[in-house]
C-alpha cells in the first residue's frame, strides 16, 4: 500500500531524457553541466561508502560527514549556471575558508603518517579502499567540472575539488595506519 500524503520521489519530468538546473533552464541530462555534478555526487556516495566502513574512527566519520554537506553545496553551485543560489540558500556557500578547512585537516592528518618516499597501490583496509575510490572519483569529478571551460564555474569550485581529493588520499593513509594495514608501494 503506497502512502499518498507525502510528495512521491518520482516526478516524472525527467521522462524524455531532461532535467532543470536551478535557474529552471530544462537542459539534456547528457549536458556537461548535468554530467559534471553527477560525478560530484557520485564522489558523495564514495565517501558514504568510505563512512560506512570506518566504522568507530570517530573524527574521519565526522570530517567525511561535513564533506558530503559541502560536495551537496558543490552540486547545488554547479547546477546554478547564473550564480545565484548562494544568494537564496546558504547553506550552498562554498569559498576560500572551505578550502583553507581541508588544507587544515590534509596537515593535521599528515602527521600520524610517515612522509610518501614512493607511490603506493590504493587499497588495504576497507575503509582506506573506500577512501582511494572516493579519491579517484574526486579527481574525475575535477577533470568533468574543468572541462566546463573557464568561466563556466566559480574557481574555488575547482579548487575546493582539487584539495578533496588530496585529503580523501591522506584520509586512506590514516585509515590504513590506523588499522594497522602496511601500505604496498610501487
Amino acid at each position: 500500500m503506497t502512502d499518498s500524503s507525502g510528495p512521491r520521489i518520482y516526478t516524472k519530468t525527467g521522462d524524455a531524457g531532461d532535467t532543470a538546473l536551478f535557474d529552471g533552464t530544462r537542459v539534456q541530462k547528457s549536458d556537461p553541466r548535468v554530467d559534471a555534478y553527477g560525478e560530484v555526487d557520485e564522489v558523495s556516495a564514495c565517501v558514504g561508502v568510505a563512512r560506512a566502513h570506518l566504522g568507530e574512527a570517530t573524527d574521519l566519520v565526522d570530517l567525511l560527514n561535513r564533506i558530503q554537506q559541502e560536495l551537496f553545496a558543490v552540486g547545488a553551485r554547479l547546477a546554478d549556471p547564473r550564480r545565484r543560489i548562494s544568494d537564496r540558500v546558504g547553506k550552498a556557500a562554498l569559498d576560500d575558508r572551505h578550502v583553507l578547512t581541508l588544507e587544515e585537516d590534509i596537515d593535521r592528518l599528515e602527521q600520524e603518517v610517515p612522509p610518501l618516499r614512493r607511490f603506493i597501490l590504493a587499497g588495504g583496509s576497507a575503509g582506506a579502499a573506500a577512501l582511494h575510490l572516493a579519491r579517484a572519483v574526486c579527481r574525475r569529478a575535477e577533470r568533468r567540472v574543468v572541462s566546463l571551460g573557464p568561466g563556466a564555474v566559480e574557481p574555488v569550485v575547482v579548487v575546493y575539488l582539487n584539495r578533496l581529493s588530496d585529503l580523501l588520499f591522506v584520509m586512506a593513509r590514516v585509515a590504513n595506519a590506523r588499522a594497522g594495514v602496511a601500505e604496498i608501494e610501487w
